[in-house]
């Protein structure tokens, strides 16, 4: 296997990883009902609210590894050079892997999060509302990579 290939195996074992500790974290915020209001944010415990932490680092990092990692190796390894981020982005966006337009959301989303944004826990429970509502999306993306790497 060539030095490429192995490279893009094990940043896929990372994408899997985010991937399967992100749908994990998000089937025990479905249990946990409605959390997405300060009222009933602030009636769960410890754990409750560090799961709902990792669950926005996780999708996080998720977006922001496949953006900056997976999404410029895929394109190599099919011999596509793309120089800047977004010529990556579009490349990935005509091989059909992301939608433009929720790729630039989550994007915005992470860089609140990363940035500490929002101070405001209303805010703050937003876009954790928008990250647990749009996971199906990022799964698709996942799905995609993979499917795109494999051809």
């Amino acid at each position: 296997m060539n030095n490429l290939k192995a490279v893009l195996n094990k940043r896929l074992e990372k994408v899997n990883s985010h991937y399967t500790a992100l749908k994990e974290y998000k089937e025990f915020i479905e249990k946990l009902g409605n959390v997405f209001n300060p009222v009933d944010f602030e009636k769960l415990n410890l754990q409750e609210r560090a799961v709902l932490e990792a669950y926005l680092k996780r999708f996080a990092s998720l977006q922001d590894y496949l953006g900056s990692k997976v999404f410029p190796l895929i394109l190599e390894n099919k011999g596509i050079i793309a120089n800047k981020m977004s010529e990556v982005i579009s490349i990935v966006e005509k091989e059909g892997i992301i939608d433009l337009e929720i790729w630039l959301k989550f994007r915005q989303v992470r860089n609140e999060l990363e940035h500490d944004y929002p101070d405001d826990l209303e805010d703050a429970l937003e876009d954790l509302k928008f990250c647990v509502d749009k996971f199906d999306e990022m799964e698709k993306i996942v799905k995609k990579v993979f499917d795109y790497a494999k051809a």
